[in-house]
């Protein structure tokens, strides 16, 4: 059983991981480097069981705490021993910045990430995301790639965390159940791409630009689609270690989608 602790208060010292959590880039640095990642609601916090994350904590209100051990107790090897702090809606909202309306906030160690090569061996479909920097696009795109189907996502060095509370909420927590993985330097993610035998599509904007649906009538068998980030797109490096630039035809004066819907309906055409 998980071990409770009623009537916390905002100055509790137990409850740091909880603390600015609207701070976008405190957040961002902080969390990969404590090796932890928040998960908001039961939902997202029961796919992060489900997928063998370990909670280190759990913040709730009476209202959700029933639900939550619940929860807590059907997974007895990840939640035997996690404590579980309660206190009302002014003081959760008093540690993390903002009104936690799905009740429940949890503290989970991140798993270790596998290597480019290690995840890409077994895929024929990769999502490659480059610089992609709002964590709402990030958490789109994840759960386009699990409802559609990609067999994994890899994020550029400068990408935004697929684990910060807000691409996890996007996501609908399907960021635990994709496999995905942070590259290093490009040229050594194009090497290990080419070396496990994938074709790489850039999709951008192009004079030379192979349309989507031309481009799906001859799909490799291993592709690798790289997505650019919002506003300037893909970079110029990324753009000249393709194999081919590939984009979605337009109509009605629009150039392009947001990059979240145009990587869904990429995937819908070459799933």
């Amino acid at each position: 059983m998980p071990i409770l602790h009623s009537a916390v208060t905002g100055a509790d010292p137990r409850l740091r991981d909880y603390r600015d959590l609207t701070d976008v880039a405190l957040r961002s640095v902080r969390e990969p480097e404590e090796g932890i990642y928040i998960a908001e609601s039961l939902k997202v916090l029961e796919r992060a069981l489900r997928a063998g994350h370990r909670p280190l904590s759990a913040l709730t209100t009476t209202q959700w705490l029933e639900r939550l051990t619940d929860l807590c107790d059907a997974y007895p090897d990840l939640c035997g021993d996690m404590p579980i702090y309660v206190g009302s809606d002014e003081v959760l909202e008093s540690i993390t910045g903002f009104h936690v309306h799905r009740g429940t906030l949890a503290s989970i160690a991140r798993p270790a990430l596998p290597s480019v090569r290690d995840i890409v061996a077994v895929c024929s479909r990769v999502v490659v995301l480059e610089n992609i920097v709002d964590h709402t696009n990030v958490g789109a795109i994840f759960r386009s790639v699990a409802a559609i189907g990609a067999d994994a996502v890899i994020v550029s060095e400068s990408c935004a965390d697929p684990l910060y509370r807000r691409s996890v909420r996007v996501s609908m927590g399907t960021v635990m159940q994709v496999p995905w993985t942070r590259a290093g330097a490009w040229e050594d993610l194009v090497s290990d791409l080419r070396t496990e035998g994938f074709e790489i599509a850039a999709l951008a904007l192009s004079a030379d630009a192979i349309a989507l649906d031309d481009f799906a009538r001859r799909a490799p068998e291993r592709l690798a689609l790289v997505l650019g980030t919002e506003g300037d797109g893909l970079s110029q490096e990324a753009l000249e270690s393709a194999d081919c630039v590939v984009s979605i035809p337009m109509r009605g004066d629009v150039d392009s989608l947001n990059v979240a819907a145009a990587s869904a309906v990429a995937m819908w055409a070459l799933r």
